[in-house]
């Protein structure tokens, strides 16, 4: 009994020694073998690799793959450890082979470790005493016990040396032979196999000659083991090994910038990712740009860059950051431009308008001002610089026309379409409203070709969706575009669709219909003649100073937007959006499918009575009416305002009061009578447009009519007069319009007579500075009066 008593602490001491080696060997494989940094990569959606990155030491190394080729496995197991698939992770016989013939030739002239011991040494970077021998030997049984053999070929594939700083299958196959390892041959796929056995002493371009050899050697190996017949390694013997390491491809190193940045929002742990961009597709665009910007460079135009976004899946097909010449410093080809902040120039006037449309300010053919404007010293100007006196709101739209933007921007208030921007996606709006006011629809914001696509992409998106939420709206419609390969987002359940969203169905229609009408760049413009043309809604943009030239255009299944410019912000002549950019964007359209039209959503749109002439609601005194289909809010517009009743005289000839005609003897006539203004520059355009017959002679009620409007300067306007080249003080012009053209104006300037006009009311000037009062009075006694100022270069 005592003898009993007496063992027990020597079994409990055993047995927790047991334990403690125990926890010792299940603990001794650290939860992480690998720490070294890897290359970030970046693969097409069909797998090919687009773009990739040394790692921060210096070494080429991918993450590991998810897959090891079958003819690597085959080749490294045959070279390296032929009974890999029997063992625990030692090789008894291996080693008790290589001690013996070590012995006998008093040298290493044989090693006895397996393809998982070698897996922890390359793990680990202590010196290798023979306690780290033993210790090695541990960790790769404890290695078997936790990982499947596909596993520890999977870590020894991706961190075995391959010669100088290229360390894994992946960097080694694109190193060495351009390709990826699963297109490789039998005598490239062996080159590879036998290089991770002395590294430093053999590898492409060193020691060709014991290279060849080893390869041959593992060749005939593969051959006696039935894995390859002889023929097969005959030929591949005939293969000419690799030289010098070869550059990785380069086709989309901005998208490989852009991971770098956003990896860690996107809680991605690996640094490969395989992307949404079609490969093809991918390299004809690069191309594409490598060749404009070739010719654009003969005027100092260095940079373009082009994003094609997929509008069903919401996915990046093609990403253009920029040209790509790293050697060539100064054309900062380094900047990814998709990123960058950049004026838009017109590239927003689309989404005003369809706001008006969605909001019910206009129609969609609402005639809209196109006259000289001035609104608190701001003065817009069109591109050609010329007026229509007024346009219908479509028209303005596909002609880019900046006054009446500015006028339908005015109508609508800036501070409500500053928040309509933010809440259609756009995110450089970083000051508030009042920083950019009406300047914001011309350019005077900055915007990124990510948000503006997305923006277009999100639209089309919305009216592709139409039948699919019967009438509802996708609330991700607008999210960004991915652009990493995921799982297939399940379909939005119908009762999460909601009852209304940014733009309206009819909103958005009417818009890209708008859109589709711009005048196409060169050949492009006969597209409608031919029936395989695509049809494509598109806009550009021009920056003030020509510094960015703009084009974006969609159709049902694709966005695509493209920028040229300069990256540091220099302007040059001749950059326009659709001299410049417009070009490559339909080359582009060129490589993708044709696509459908886009389905008319007739249950979002109803039929409207609409005046032809102004494109308002009909009224009563509109002599041409025509239906149109328009937005549901469209019922908020005004009934057309510029068709009144006027009263002619029994010969129709004169306008006549009670006072000068029977009331029974009079004539009334619905009239089409646009304010003096618009009239002037709308008369020059329509020679179809009916003046106003004269009041007949000794009708006195004339002056009850508005028969003068000042063209410039506006009311209340602050000029500064420049001086002419001579050093002496210029002249300005004053202009103003008269219904009568036959009209004769006496012109006052702080009561005091300057000049008289005649048909043509132009006078030129020259007040001193301060603030004066101009007054106009016609022959029949009407007047206008207003004030004006005169800055003084000295004090203003």
């Amino acid at each position: 009994m005592f003898k009993k008593l007496s063992d027990e602490p020597k079994l409990i001491i055993s047995d927790l020694l047991c334990l403690f080696l125990l926890l010792w060997f299940w603990f001794l494989l650290p939860s992480r073998l690998f720490s070294s940094p890897t290359s970030y990569v970046i693969e097409a959606s069909n797998g090919a690799l687009l773009s990739a990155a040394i790692a921060k030491d210096g070494q080429w190394r991918f993450p590991v793959a998810d897959t090891v080729p079958v003819k690597f496995q085959q080749c490294i197991v045959a070279f390296e450890d032929q009974r890999f698939y029997q063992h625990p992770g030692v090789d008894v016989l291996a080693m008790a082979r290589a001690m013996q013939q070590n012995f006998k030739a008093k040298a290493v002239v044989s090693g006895g470790s397996t393809l998982t011991m070698q897996v922890i040494r390359l793990s680990r970077r202590e010196s290798r005493t023979v306690w780290q021998k033993i210790v090695e030997v541990m960790m790769a049984v404890r290695l078997e016990f936790s990982n499947s053999k596909a596993d520890i070929l999977k870590l020894y594939t991706a961190n075995a040396p391959f010669g100088s700083n290229v360390v894994g299958l992946d960097a080694a196959s694109w190193r060495y032979f351009a390709r990826s390892p699963e297109s490789l041959s039998w005598g490239e796929m062996a080159t590879l196999a036998v290089l991770p056995n002395s590294p430093s002493l053999v590898h492409p371009g060193k020691n060709s000659v014991k290279l060849i050899k080893k390869r041959n050697d593992l060749l005939d190996k593969l051959a006696a083991l039935k894995i390859i017949d002889q023929e097969t390694a005959n030929l591949s013997k005939l293969e000419p090994i690799p030289g010098k390491p070869l550059p990785l491809p380069q086709y989309a190193p901005h998208l490989l910038q852009r991971f770098k940045v956003e990896r860690a929002q996107l809680e991605i742990p690996v640094t490969r990712i395989t992307s949404t961009l079609d490969y093809n597709l991918q390299l004809k665009v690069s191309s594409l740009l490598k060749r404009y910007q070739n010719r654009y460079q003969a005027n100092d135009i260095n940079n373009i860059a082009a994003l094609v976004l997929n509008v069903k899946t919401g996915t990046v097909q093609s990403y253009v950051g920029n040209i790509y010449q790293p050697d060539n410093k100064e054309l900062q080809s380094h900047v990814d431009m998709i990123k960058a902040s950049r004026s838009p120039g017109s590239t927003l006037k689309p989404l005003l308008y369809a706001s008006l449309l969605n909001d019910g300010f206009i129609l969609p053919r609402t005639l809209v001002p196109d006259i000289p404007t001035q609104i608190n010293g701001y003065s817009p100007q069109n591109y050609d610089l010329g007026y229509d006196g007024a346009i219908p709101a479509d028209r303005a739209l596909s002609r880019s026309l900046n006054i009446p933007a500015v006028k339908m921007l005015q109508s609508y208030k800036y501070q409500r379409f500053y928040d309509q921007l933010k809440k259609l996606g756009i995110k450089t709006l970083n000051k508030p409203a009042d920083h950019y006011g009406l300047s914001i629809i011309l350019g005077g914001s900055e915007v990124t070709m990510w948000d503006l696509a997305k923006t277009y992409m999100g639209m089309a998106r919305t009216l592709n969706h139409f039948n699919d939420y019967q009438g509802r709206y996708n609330p991700h419609d607008y999210d960004a575009a991915v652009y990493i390969q995921q799982e297939a987002q399940a379909r939005l359940a119908p009762e999460d669709a909601q009852l209304n969203s940014i733009l309206d169905y009819g909103s958005i229609w009417n818009t890209f219909n708008a859109m589709e009408e711009l005048m196409r760049p060169g050949e492009e413009g006969l597209w409608e003649q031919f029936s395989s043309s695509q049809r494509v809604a598109w806009k550009t943009g021009t920056s003030v100073g020509s510094r960015d030239a703009w084009a974006v255009g969609l159709t049902p299944g694709h966005v695509v937007c493209v920028w040229v410019g300069n990256a540091d912000g220099e302007g040059r002549p001749g950059l326009t959006g659709v001299d410049i950019a417009a070009p490559v964007l339909f080359d582009i359209f060129r490589e993708l499918p044709n696509e459908k039209w886009f389905t008319t959503p007739k249950h979002q749109l109803r039929k409207m009575r609409v005046c032809k002439q102004s494109g308002y609601k009909a009224g009563e005194y509109c002599k041409e009416v025509v239906e149109e289909l328009v937005p549901p809010a469209a019922e908020k517009t005004s009934i057309c305002p510029y068709h009144k009743l006027i009263h002619l005289d029994r010969t129709g000839t004169f306008r006549a009061t009670d006072e000068c005609e029977s009331t029974a003897m009079m004539q009334h006539q619905p009239w089409f009578i646009l304010p003096p203004a618009m009239e002037y520059y709308y008369k020059v355009k329509h020679s179809d447009y009916k003046l106003l017959p004269a009041f007949m002679p000794g009708c006195g009620d004339a002056g009850s009519n508005f028969v003068m409007e000042m063209i410039y300067p506006k009311p209340n306007a602050q000029i500064y007069i420049p001086l002419e080249l001579d050093g002496s003080r210029g002249n300005v012009v004053f202009n103003v319009s008269h219904r009568n053209t036959n009209a004769k104006i006496y012109w006052h300037i702080d009561e005091e007579y300057v000049g008289t006009t005649k048909n043509f009311h132009q006078l030129a000037l020259n007040p001193k500075p301060g603030k004066h009062s101009l007054t106009l009075v016609d022959e029949d006694g009407e007047r206008l009066v207003q004030s004006f100022s005169i800055l003084s270069k000295e004090k203003d």
